[in-house]
This record gives structure tokens, C-alpha cells and sequence, in this order.
């Protein structure tokens, strides 16, 4: 068992990340048709404005406040005089109303997509899958909360952050900190890990064009001039 926590959690990371990147990339070389968000507005529009404004706010804010929480060295923290049962209770309220606004999202895309014949019938295995490996990721990480509570001190907090952060800086023991975390956590984070081994054949890949149109932010003025 050891061996195979080492695997999921000190060697799969990068297996997820690589395919994540070069699938990305693959597949806008090759299959730039293909790289859409297939939106089923034109079949039936029904509640989707609702369910797709509170999923992608709950679900853009979750990745935000990971990244931040995982990513942001401790001794920042420590150098803010924040405490690490402080930031633990902030991270648990955050991601509670973040997370909640993406279940009530995902559910109704849900309810639409597989209560009308028309959408129904469009809808591929990929899409299926999909949606419903975000919803057991969402529903795992809301979960954590429960057992968060019981442990109010923050160290299963620090335990996940050295996790990611060794993760992310190549050092070889980032496995060993979590060897003893609740399984909730550990299926979350395989869970959320996988969903970027996915994303490259699913219709995920659009997220990469909305980061791109970022960009259009600072391009400059078109000149428009009257015949």
C-alpha cells in the first residue's frame, strides 16, 4: 500500500500534469474543429444562464482559492501573524460557498442536459463523464469540510500545502505528508488530479480560450474608418 500511495500521490501528479499539457497542445495542432464548448443554448436555453453563471463563478473561485491556499508558501502566513487554524477556517468558509454555488450550478446543467430528449440525445459519453467526475470531485471536496471541523489546529491544512508545494517544486518525499490523511482527502485530490488527465479529450479544452481571451484586454484599438 505504501508503494502504490507513493505512486498515486509522488508520481501520478506529474503523469496527469504532462498529459494535461501535451494533449492540450496536440489537440489544438490537430484538431482545431474540435476545440469548442459545444454549447446546446440553440437546442433548448431552459434554465442554462442560471445553472452556467453559478457553476462557472463556484467553479473559477474554487480553482482560484486552491491555487492560492496550496501554492502560497507557510511562512507567508506566519510573516502576516495569520495562524494556521485562522487560515484553515477561512479556507473552509470559502470553498464551502464556492463550492456549494458549483453544486446548485452542475445540478441544474445536470437536470437540463438529462431531462430534455433534444440535449439528451446530442450528449457523448466524454460529456457524461465529465460532469459527472466534477460533480464527485465537487461533492468529495465539500465533504472535507465535515471532517475539517473535527481538527480546528490547521495541521491537515499544512500537511496538504507541503504536499502540493513539493508537488509543484519536484522534491521526491511530497507523498510522505499526507501517508496519514482521511481517505476523503486523498480521494479528492486523485479525483481532482485525473480531471487534468482528462481534460485534453473533452470539451474542457475551451477553458485554455477563455485564459486566452485575456489577452484581449491589452491588445490594441481597432481603427474603424468610414468609406
Amino acid at each position: 500500500m505504501e508503494y502504490f500511495h507513493q505512486f498515486i500521490f509522488g508520481i501520478y501528479p506529474y503523469i496527469a500534469l504532462a498529459i494535461f499539457l501535451l494533449g492540450s497542445l496536440i489537440r489544438f495542432d490537430r484538431d482545431q474543429y474540435t476545440w469548442k464548448s459545444d454549447s446546446s443554448q440553440m437546442l433548448h436555453a431552459g434554465s442554462l444562464r442560471t445553472g452556467n453563471i453559478l457553476f462557472h463563478i463556484g467553479i473559477i473561485g474554487l480553482f482560484f482559492g486552491h491555487a492560492a491556499g496550496l501554492l502560497t508558501p507557510l511562512w507567508v502566513w506566519d510573516t502576516l501573524g495569520i495562524a494556521h487554524g485562522t487560515k484553515q477556517l477561512v479556507a473552509m468558509i470559502a470553498g464551502g460557498v464556492m463550492g456549494g454555488l458549483c453544486l446548485i450550478g452542475i445540478l441544474i446543467l445536470l437536470v437540463r442536459r438529462f431531462g430534455n430528449d433534444r440535449i439528451r440525445a446530442v450528449t457523448t459519453i466524454k460529456d457524461k463523464v465529465v460532469m459527472l467526475w466534477i460533480l464527485a470531485t465537487l461533492l468529495l471536496g465539500l465533504s472535507s469540510i465535515f471532517v475539517s471541523a473535527g481538527h480546528m489546529d490547521g495541521h491537515m491544512m499544512v500537511l496538504l500545502v507541503s504536499w502540493a508545494q513539493h508537488i509543484v517544486t519536484f522534491r521526491g518525499d511530497a507523498a510522505s505528508f499526507i501517508l496519514e490523511a482521511p481517505l476523503v482527502f486523498k480521494l479528492h485530490l486523485f479525483m481532482g488530479m485525473s480531471l487534468f488527465l482528462i481534460f485534453p479529450f473533452t470539451r474542457l479544452v475551451h477553458i485554455w480560450s477563455g485564459f486566452g481571451a485575456v489577452t484581449y484586454l491589452g491588445r490594441a484599438f481597432q481603427l474603424v474608418r468610414p468609406r
